[in-house]
C-alpha cells in the first residue's frame, strides 16, 4: 500500500457514516431555516417566527399580525428559495467539475450564466417581455441562459465533441462573449437606475422571492437531483478518464450530452430566479468530497444538503451586514469562499476525484 492509499484508508475510517452525516445536515437545514426567519432589517424574535409557523402549518394559535407578514410573506419564501438555489448550485457545480476534470469548474464555466445575464440585461435596461410582470426578469435570464446553452452545446459539437478541454474553451470564450453583450446593454441605456439593478441583480439577490415563484426551481432541482443520484455510477466512471469509462461499458458521448443539457437547464433556472450567485457551486462540492470521499452516490446528497445550509445563512449575512441595505450575495460568498478554497488547496491528502 502507498502512502497516499495508507493516508487515504485513515482518512475514510475517520469519516462519519454517511447515514448520520446526511441527517445531521438536514437537521441543521431545517433548524437554520426557521432561525433565519428573524433575522433581517426588522428583528423577529425566534418565539414569534417560530409561532407564525406553526399557526400558518398547523392553524393553531395567534399570531401577531406584523411578524406573520414579515416572516410568512417576505422571509420564509426567501429561505426556501435559498435553500433551492443552494442545493441546486452545488449539484451543478458536483456534475461540471467532473463533467470538465476541473477542480476549478463551477457552474458558471460554461457561459450560461453570462448569456442570462444579456436576457436579464435586455429586460431591465429595454423594458423586454414587460407584458410578463413580475415573471419578465426571469423569463428573460432563463431565455439568455438556454440560448448561451444551445450556442456552447453547438460550436463544441461542431468542433469535435463535449471533451472536456473544448468545453472549458468553448465555455471561457463565449462567456467573456456574453458579459461584452451584457456590458454594451447597460452602456447604452440613459437610466442610471438601471444599471444598478442590472448590477445587483448581476451579483445575485433572494429578494425577488415569492412563493409563486418556487416551483419552477423546486421542481427542477428535485428532478436534477433524482436524474443525477440514478446516474451516480456512470459519473464515477466519468471522473476516472473517458478511457476508463468507455472500459466499464459507460456510453462517454452520450452521458457528456445529457449531463451538459442537464446543468444547463438547472443552472438556467436558479440563474433566473437569483441571479449569479459565486463560489457555492465551486467551494461546496470540494467541502462534500472531504466529507464522503469521491462517490457520486455520496457526494451528490452532502454536497446538496451543505449548499443549502450554506446558502441560507450566507443569505442571513446579506440581510444583517449593512441595514437596512442588503449586501449582494456574491459579495459574502467570495469573502467567505475565497479563504476557504485556499486552505482545502492547502490540504496535502485531498486530492480532486479522491485519492490516488
Amino acid at each position: 500500500m502507498t502512502g497516499h492509499q495508507r493516508e487515504a484508508a485513515n482518512q475514510d475510517a475517520h469519516r462519519i457514516p454517511i447515514a448520520l452525516l446526511i441527517v445531521i445536515l438536514t437537521v441543521a437545514l431545517v433548524i437554520s431555516a426557521v432561525l433565519s426567519t428573524g433575522f433581517g432589517p426588522s428583528t423577529i424574535s425566534l418565539r414569534d417566527a417560530f409561532d407564525v409557523i406553526v399557526h400558518r402549518i398547523t392553524g393553531a394559535g395567534t399570531v401577531n399580525p406584523m411578524a406573520d407578514t414579515i416572516v410568512w410573506s417576505i422571509r420564509a419564501p426567501r429561505v426556501l428559495l435559498g435553500v433551492i438555489v443552494g442545493a441546486g448550485l452545488a449539484l451543478a457545480g458536483t456534475v461540471v467539475q467532473t463533467l470538465v476534470r476541473n477542480p476549478l469548474a463551477d457552474p458558471y464555466l460554461l457561459g450560461i450564466s453570462s448569456g442570462a445575464s444579456v436576457g436579464a440585461t435586455a429586460v431591465i435596461t429595454f423594458g423586454l417581455f414587460s407584458w410578463a410582470g413580475l415573471w419578465a426578469l426571469s423569463g428573460g435570464a432563463l431565455l439568455g441562459a438556454l440560448g448561451a446553452a444551445v450556442i456552447v452545446f453547438g460550436v463544441a459539437m461542431v468542433q469535435g465533441g463535449l471533451t472536456p478541454l473544448r468545453l472549458v474553451l468553448t465555455g471561457t470564450v463565449l462567456s467573456s462573449a456574453f458579459s461584452a453583450m451584457a456590458s454594451f446593454l447597460v452602456f447604452r441605456t440613459a437610466d442610471p437606475q438601471a444599471s444598478q439593478s442590472v448590477l445587483f441583480w448581476l451579483l445575485g439577490s433572494l429578494t425577488r422571492a415569492a412563493w409563486d415563484q418556487l416551483a419552477l426551481p423546486a421542481i427542477v432541482v428535485a428532478l436534477s437531483a433524482i436524474l443525477l443520484m440514478a446516474g451516480s455510477s456512470w459519473l464515477d466512471a466519468l471522473a476516472a478518464g473517458p478511457e476508463v469509462a468507455a472500459a466499464l461499458g459507460v456510453p462517454v458521448r452520450g452521458v457528456r450530452n445529457a449531463v451538459f443539457l442537464l446543468q444547463a437547464v438547472l443552472v438556467g433556472v436558479l440563474v433566473a430566479v437569483s441571479g449569479s450567485i459565486g463560489f457555492v457551486g465551486l467551494i461546496v462540492p470540494h467541502i462534500a468530497r472531504l466529507m464522503t470521499g469521491a462517490r457520486h452516490r455520496y457526494v451528490l446528497p452532502v454536497a446538496a444538503l451543505s449548499g443549502a445550509l450554506f446558502m441560507v445563512w450566507v443569505d442571513v449575512a446579506a440581510r444583517i451586514m449593512t441595514p437596512p441595505m442588503e449586501v449582494p450575495l456574491s459579495v459574502v460568498t467570495g469573502l467567505i469562499g475565497a479563504p476557504v478554497f485556499l486552505v482545502l488547496l492547502g490540504r496535502r491528502h485531498y486530492h480532486f476525484g479522491g485519492a490516488s
